[in-house]
């Protein structure tokens, strides 16, 4: 098995058992960052270029240097996502104060846009209407996933860690020289959750978890989807392990031998006992997307350790957990999708007698490197969770 098939492993597998159908397989199997998104931008009144990928503050004392500093990988295109850039650089602490004022102006928009009745017109008004107040609903969802992209990096910077810019190599080939914010990004999870993250991070780097000075080249587009997967499991921790934490101080959970009986019926369930189980496994998403398509010898969970909070959410139904593990709005996985593809780029597209593909390339990374920004995206994934619940408390958009 090559250098990349050790180090990424199946970010989805954390839990001991595949979740057939969820967000998890879905993306890992199907998701390409560079290719799949479309990312359109709304015009900017009064402005006659698209920004570039940087968040520029600029203030009337100022406006000819148009200081610029990059503080995110994704850039904001938005009138509200302008403005908000502009706080996030010069004024982070009244963010979520400029959130409110904008939620307040989108709700009074979407209200008077309810209220409005379609005219009773010819076909051409009716059409023209309709138009007019569908451009209207894009508008607003673009900058309510601005809104919600903006104060996810707020929530980076208020614990004072610095988002990895852009996957590009140095003259030497690296790609991971950013700082090593290990330790602060650890600390903003609860005990149990990081438990489960230490799972995860055990998945992809397999036994080069102790050895995290060693160089290896993977491919990009590789690391890009575990990146995405990443950020899309810490979305999911973070919903289990917020209902979690509530029924601690609520009712008693179970005690150690029965949280241990939870999880050895867990590993027997998960072991693959007859060659047709073993297909199965090799056959799953998330595991064939990798180089190699390997697992674990001893089947999905093989390694993991047994945690409180995994044993509780091994406990969940299918369909429970099945609805934990998927992205609630459009909006948010919107923002993972764009989020990535600004970090990792966009590969070339190559045209084939067989059709379309991505030229890939081969990054140079160390497995220290992949473990910070591995637990970045957990990070984001859980920042992401806490704002989507605040933002939908003041402004109404999630479905589920």
């Amino acid at each position: 098995m090559d250098v990349a098939a050790t180090a990424v492993r199946s970010p989805a597998m954390v839990l001991g058992r595949p979740i057939n159908g969820s967000s998890f397989a879905r993306f890992g199997s199907n998701i390409r960052f560079s290719t799949k998104l479309r990312c359109t931008s709304l015009s900017i009144p009064k402005q006659g270029r698209r920004r570039g990928l940087v968040v520029r503050a600029s203030s009337s004392s100022s406006e000819s240097s148009e200081s610029s500093a990059k503080i995110a990988p994704l850039q904001l295109e938005s009138p509200v996502g302008q403005f908000l850039s502009q706080i996030l650089i010069n004024h982070p602490h009244l963010v979520p104060a400029a959130v409110d004022q904008q939620l307040e102006q989108l709700q009074s928009d979407r209200d008077a846009d309810q209220q409005k009745e379609e005219p009773s017109a010819s076909d051409t008004d009716l059409v023209l209407y309709r138009r007019i107040a569908e451009v209207k609903a894009n508008e607003r969802r673009k900058a309510l996933e601005e809104i919600l992209y903006a104060l996810v990096v707020q929530k980076f910077m208020d614990a004072n860690v610095s988002l990895i810019h852009s996957i590009a190599p140095d003259p030497s080939g690296r790609v991971d020289l950013w700082s090593n914010d290990d330790g602060k990004l650890e600390q903003l999870h609860s005990l149990e959750a990081y438990e489960m993250i230490q799972n995860h991070l055990s998945l992809i780097l397999g036994n080069r978890a102790g050895d995290l000075t060693s160089i290896a080249e993977i491919s990009k587009l590789r690391v890009g989807q575990v990146y995405a997967a990443s950020v899309m499991y810490g979305y999911f921790l973070k919903r289990v392990d917020q209902r979690f934490q509530l029924e601690k101080t609520m009712i008693p959970l179970p005690n150690e031998t029965e949280e241990n009986s939870v999880h050895q019926t867990t590993m027997d369930n998960a072991r693959p006992s007859s060659e047709k189980d073993t297909s199965q496994v090799m056959s799953h998403p998330e595991v064939s997307t990798w180089p190699g398509g390997d697992v674990s010898p001893g089947g999905f969970g093989y390694g993991i350790k047994a945690t409180r909070l995994r044993n509780y959410v091994m406990s969940f139904d299918g369909d429970t957990l099945q609805r934990y593990a998927t992205i609630r709005s459009r909006e948010a996985l919107s923002i993972i999708e764009k989020h990535t593809e600004a970090l990792f780029g966009r590969p070339e597209i190559v045209i084939t007698p067989e059709g379309a593909i991505s030229k890939d390339e081969n990054i140079k990374i160390s497995f220290g490197g992949l473990k910070r920004l591995v637990l970045e995206a957990v990070t984001f994934g859980s920042f992401l969770w806490d704002v989507e619940s605040y933002v939908d408390s003041r402004y109404h958009f999630v479905l589920n």
